[in-house]
């Protein structure tokens, strides 16, 4: 019913920025929270970055100040801007979001995952 395509990322120096960005299609009424998740080598996925429909953010320790998320509600999208990267941000990096269908009903979604690999 949703779809959330994800692009972005790749590999990255050090000290270096990236953005991501996450699309969503499908039967969407409207979309409250967005997010972007991430997951490293044996550890567990995590929160990076939130945002509302109204604009409010918060983000996890480890990347504020560094990460900015925004979106454009008419374009369905989120974005990550990923500034002063470190090696320990290297994950997989998941979309998420909350959607309120046409019928209504909200459903939480995932998007593919794309792959963030910062090089010392």
């Amino acid at each position: 019913q949703v779809q959330l395509v994800e692009s972005g990322g790749g590999l990255v120096q050090a000290g270096g920025s990236t953005r991501l960005s996450c699309a969503a299609s499908g039967s969407i009424f409207s979309i409250n929270d967005m997010a972007w998740y991430r997951q490293a080598p044996g550890k567990q996925r995590e929160l990076a970055a939130r945002i509302t429909s109204y604009g409010t953010t918060n983000y996890a320790d480890s990347v504020k100040g560094r990460f900015t998320i925004s979106r454009d509600n008419a374009k369905n999208t989120v974005y990550l801007q990923m500034n002063s990267l470190k090696p320990e941000d290297t994950a997989v990096y998941y979309c998420h979001a909350l959607v309120v269908l046409t019928t209504r009903s909200q459903t939480s979604y995932w998007g593919q995952g794309t792959q963030v690999t910062v090089s010392s």
